[in-house]
């Protein structure tokens, strides 16, 4: 249940920045998502790796506590991915000037 609350919410999240910046809202709902779960994917090979070089003894067999310490992992990997996104998309606004008013006037004035 936990698990399909933090997919609502994510997909929630990167949809309303994808809308407010106009752009395709299902994709950047989709790959927050893709993002939260790539970075459990790579926190836990990572660990896995750790654990062979180090020798820690990490019972991999218990995935509760995998799964609890894996959240975290993947819910600071989204957020860091909104605020790439967010800062990425408020430098490239085009602010786009339609006055009558203003055709044949110069820059300068």
């Amino acid at each position: 249940m936990l698990g399909i609350l933090l997919i609502y919410w994510i997909g929630k999240y990167f949809y309303q920045l994808a809308e407010k910046f106009n752009q395709n809202k299902w994709l950047y709902a989709i790959l927050g998502i893709v993002v939260f779960y790539a970075a459990q994917l790579f926190f836990g090979i990572l660990l896995g790796i750790i654990d062979t070089i180090f020798d820690l003894g990490i019972n991999f067999e218990e995935n509760l506590g995998l799964d609890l310490l894996g959240i975290p992992i993947g819910a600071l990997a989204c957020y860091l991915f909104y605020i790439l996104l967010n800062k990425v998309w408020k430098r490239d606004i085009v602010i786009v000037s339609d006055s009558i008013q203003d055709i044949g006037k110069s820059e300068i004035d």
